[in-house]
């Protein structure tokens, strides 16, 4: 970027669709190469499931993670197989945070694959499809979400999930609690609420069992230190040591993601351009919310690619 460092980017949940990352991976075999290596360990074709998604298994959460992890480690590289430099700091969002980790070679590849498969089971053995729900609520400012989640909680969990960019948050819990939630926040005259195509109410405590047994996991897999800051979600600290990695890993479970927060920062350490790598342009479009002086770019199909790596001649 003409010498100005940039930011790394990683989708999660919410940027799947049938057909992703379908004209790059013609362009570019490395991307479907990548997927073919998740699937060995998986046994099972996920680049079919993405592409064709034959048994409506993509946005099922244990299948939404593993896609969306290997289509942002799979566009990283081909980033850098194309030239692209190293960013100076990264974030994933959620899910995205495992993409973040691997590009920074904190997590080898296959244990990422293993540990988000554990992860996506826990997640929807825990809580099955037709218990939680999440939903998104623009417009309101977060003292008036955090009201809504109260008043619409009336016995059952609710709670702000994700504080995603100014004006725009996510909250989860029991179906009825977010059916409810959405009624509530209508009747503040709010921008738009709608739920989400997620079959797990992520980040809220009905995910603290989950995360207590996705904990040994994580203890039994090995981590280094990031070869470039990684944000974490949780507290968004910049997480070195493999131990507090971990740590902040199984919290991110139960925990809101402090997407704003940690966006604010990377602009707060002069970071003027950031790549988002993946499906979609989901954070992409957060930025503009958050700060309109950020210079986004997407890494999703061949004119993105060249287009974000023009930048950075």
């Amino acid at each position: 970027m003409n010498g100005i460092q940039f930011a790394a980017l990683f989708p999660g949940q919410g940027s799947q669709s049938v057909g992703m990352l379908d004209e790059l991976a013609a362009a570019h075999p490395l991307i479907e190469k990548i997927f073919a290596q998740a699937s060995q360990y998986l046994n099972y074709d996920l680049w079919d499931l993405v592409q064709r998604d034959p048994d409506q298994k993509l946005n099922l959460t244990q299948y939404t993670q593993l896609a969306m992890l290997v289509a942002g480690v799979s566009t990283y590289q081909l980033w850098c197989r194309s030239g692209g430099s190293a960013p100076k700091i990264a974030a994933g969002h959620s899910l995205g945070e495992y993409s973040a980790l691997v590009c920074a070679q904190a997590l080898e590849f296959a244990d990422a694959v293993e540990l988000v498969s554990h992860r996506g089971r826990l997640m929807q053995e825990t809580t099955p499809a037709d218990q939680g729900a999440m939903a998104a609520i623009i417009g309101l400012d977060e003292a008036t979400v955090a009201e809504i989640c109260i008043e619409a909680a009336e016995g059952d969990i609710i709670a702000p999930a994700n504080f995603n960019a100014i004006g725009q948050i996510v909250v989860a819990g029991q179906v009825a609690a977010v059916d409810r939630a959405i009624v509530l926040a209508e009747a503040k005259g709010v921008r738009m609420a709608k739920k989400l195509p997620v079959s797990a109410p992520c980040h809220c405590e009905m995910l603290e069992p989950a995360a207590k047994e996705f904990a040994h996991y994580l203890e039994k897999t090995p981590f280094k230190v990031p070869q470039f800051a990684v944000i974490s979600n949780v507290d968004v600290v910049l997480h070195r040591h493999p131990d507090d990695i971990r740590a902040s890993l199984v919290k991110q479970l139960y925990n809101p993601v402090r997407w704003l927060e940690t966006i604010q920062q990377m602009v707060a350490q002069d970071i003027e351009v950031m790549i988002e790598y993946g499906p979609g342009r989901v954070l992409t479009g957060l930025n503009k919310r958050i700060d309109r002086k950020i210079k986004s770019f997407s890494v999703h199909d061949s004119q993105n690619l060249q287009q974000a790596l023009a930048q950075s001649k």
